[in-house]
């Protein structure tokens, strides 16, 4: 197939958690024998916050792990969406694209045999729905959603009328387990600080419970306020700022557990989105520790995976047993990372895709799937 992705950013994981699953998407379509041409506005807030925080050498090493992606870098006023369309058989638009360029894409598949999917990875469907809603996807074939509450959503608003359940996965070419060569520390978290959306729930299980268990501990993450890093520093805890995403396997190498503390609206609105931050943690095989959320779509198995605490105590016995139990540590770290490779990567998110674009009738689908 020749493939058209439009992303906020492929450069640039600031602030952008999409980054991993789309990277990953991307690489596996390529490996498939497509053709991929991934477009990202060269103003992208993501790219120039990264750049402006850390330099021009923060996007270069990307190269290194993920060798088969480039990205075209365009300007909204100049891009000649017929010259990028007109031979496409897909075209994927990710819902961090602007509004006019959504709308001016969505055109173009009145005038071109294409098929059209927008891709929806976040909680505006519920939390910014008037902004959502004025998206002009009517000329789309179908939503891509990452949970079936978007989905359904976008169904009951009647925003489109095909949407299917498309979860985030694991790029398990990138997150796969790295041979421990010595411990750095016990606990490690990788997650922004981001909008206040849990920041009661991040001193719960995060910042008391490693405070009061003195446990050697670093966080990296972005949009840390002055509070939040205070908070950190009394509690012992190293702020270490921007990880790459691609390193992410390389630091929970070192460290004994980390945690999964998911962001109110996603538990209050959205269950069973957990976001990438579980796939991500399984696939390199460190025991994980979550704040609740509700697996309503059997995605895990909870208790064999990882492990729920319910408060405070809870969690700082989780931890007790974490650091101490080493036979629970094996079977939760084996038994999360069979279930992402059986079922949660990203070659398994492409088949899925692939079988959308069977039921859409896409041109030029001759590639093997691997289901």
């Amino acid at each position: 197939m020749n493939i058209v992705l439009f992303y906020h950013s492929l450069l640039s994981d600031w602030n952008h958690g999409n980054a991993h699953f789309l990277r990953g998407i991307a690489t596996e379509l390529i490996k498939r024998g497509n053709t991929v041409s991934i477009y990202e506005p060269k103003d992208a807030w993501s790219l120039q916050n990264l750049i402006a925080d850390y330099g021009q050498e923060a996007v270069q090493e990307l190269q290194n792990y993920y060798p088969l992606l480039s990205s075209i870098q365009y300007d909204p006023a100049t891009l000649d969406l017929d010259e990028v369309l007109k031979d496409a058989d897909l075209v994927l638009v990710h819902e961090w694209n602007e509004h006019a360029l959504v709308k001016a894409i969505g055109e173009k598949r009145k005038k071109y045999s294409f098929k059209l999917l927008f891709h929806d990875t976040h909680h505006r469907a519920v939390t910014e729905k008037a902004s959502m809603s004025a998206y002009d996807i009517s000329n789309y074939d179908g939503v891509l959603a990452f949970g079936g509450k978007i989905r359904d959503i976008y169904l009951s608003e009647k925003w489109t009328k095909n949407a299917w359940t498309w979860h985030e996965a694991a790029d398990t070419n990138v997150f796969h387990p790295i041979e421990n060569t010595g411990y750095e520390g016990d606990f490690v978290w990788v997650g922004n600080w981001g909008d206040e959306e849990r920041t009661k729930e991040l001193f719960e299980f995060i910042i008391e419970p490693v405070k009061e268990m003195k446990l050697k501990a670093k966080i990296y993450g972005v949009r840390y306020p002055d509070h939040a890093k205070a908070a950190l520093a009394d509690a012992g805890i190293e702020y270490a700022g921007w990880l790459p995403n691609f390193k992410a396997p390389e630091v929970f190498s070192k460290y004994r557990f980390t945690a999964h503390v998911p962001r109110g609206p996603y538990v209050k609105a959205l269950p069973g989105i957990p976001t990438i931050r579980p796939f991500e943690a399984l696939a390199c095989g460190i025991p994980l520790i979550s704040a609740p959320w509700d697996d309503t779509e059997n995605l895990f198995t909870p208790g064999k995976d990882f492990v729920f605490a319910k408060n405070k105590e809870e969690m700082k016995r989780w931890i007790d047993r974490v650091l101490t139990d080493e036979s629970l540590v094996g079977e939760m770290t084996t038994h999360g990372l069979e279930t992402i490779r059986s079922k949660h990567t990203c070659a398994h998110r492409t088949d899925e895709l692939y079988q959308i674009c069977e039921e859409l009738g896409v041109n030029n689908l001759n590639q093997t799937m691997t289901l």
